[in-house]
């Protein structure tokens, strides 16, 4: 166990010493400037002159970029081919979910605000958004980012994997979950508890196993549930799970916790094959 423990310590180590090495490559080389503009005002990025751009840029360790109204990058790329390119404001399934639920009455609670993209998006439809994630340093730069767009959403540091005995911080009417389930160790009790706290419905973008994957089992309130056990890099990395590794759920499994939790119409928008795996993109409702 303590051999295991050590390797997984160095491996880890090493990831993030090359990481940071490269992030230091690449923001030297990559421009302020140049990028398609955005459509959408920023009048608090507008306003800065570019040294204080670049001294905003270098200030945080960003690992992705957002563009103002002259084409010039607020944040930084995550690597070489991770988060390379702008990131759209508002996130299309933002626009899909605003079709679906019409979030101009809603509080909707922005689960895994990473770096504060999807918040922004959420708040131009969203009457509230109370954004969380388990990592401080987001929460600092979704702060930031969204300041800079004009918005003030309630943000806070909070780990979702632990099961919430009080869920008054968490109440909403809808939940914005996208790219969290599958950092999870403990995602059955995760979707069993979402009914506690989210009132009307979820949009959930997730990665899923299939049944030739899911290799091992766990059980939660007496019952089975296949998955994928699935490395994760640990606290430090920002596109990994707060834990060494993560549960891959069965799509059948994941829209049974939904079912069981409340949110008895689940409907599946969209399959993908991604780099990494499969992925769904689904609305789950109360009807």
């Amino acid at each position: 166990m303590t051999a295991h423990k050590n390797t997984s310590v160095w491996r880890n180590t090493l990831f993030s010493f090359i990481r940071k090495l490269q992030k230091k490559i690449l923001n030297r080389k990559l421009p302020l400037k140049g990028y398609v503009p955005s459509t959408m005002a920023v009048k608090y990025i507008d306003m800065l002159e570019d040294e204080d751009l670049i001294q905003l840029n270098n200030m945080l360790d960003w690992n992705c970029f957002t563009v103002d109204s002259y084409g010039r990058r607020l944040g930084m790329i995550a690597w070489g081919n991770k988060r390379n390119t702008p990131e759209i404001i508002p996130d299309r399934r933002i626009v899909m979910m605003n079709n679906r639920f019409n979030l101009s009455d809603k509080h909707v609670l922005d689960i895994g605000c990473f770096e504060g993209v999807h918040t922004i998006g959420l708040c131009g439809y969203a009457t509230k958004v109370t954004a969380i994630d388990a990592r401080i340093d987001h929460i600092v730069k979704t702060n930031v980012r969204c300041a800079m767009y004009g918005y003030i959403p309630t943000v806070f540091k909070y780990d979702i994997e632990l099961i919430p005995t009080d869920t008054s911080l968490l109440q909403a009417d809808l939940a914005h979950h996208v790219g969290v389930l599958y950092h999870l160790k403990n995602p059955v009790e995760h979707l069993l508890n979402l009914g506690r706290y989210i009132k009307k419905g979820i949009m959930l973008d997730t990665h899923y196993c299939v049944a030739g994957e899911a290799t091992k089992s766990y059980f939660v309130n007496g019952k089975e549930y296949a998955y994928m056990h699935y490395m994760e890099h640990g606290t430090k990395e920002a596109f990994s799970g707060m834990y060494d590794h993560s549960k891959w759920l069965l799509l059948d499994d994941i829209i049974s916790c939904l079912k069981a939790t409340g949110f008895d119409q689940v409907e599946i928008i969209e399959k993908r094959d991604e780099r990494n795996g499969h992925r769904v993109l689904l609305f789950a409702e109360r009807t």
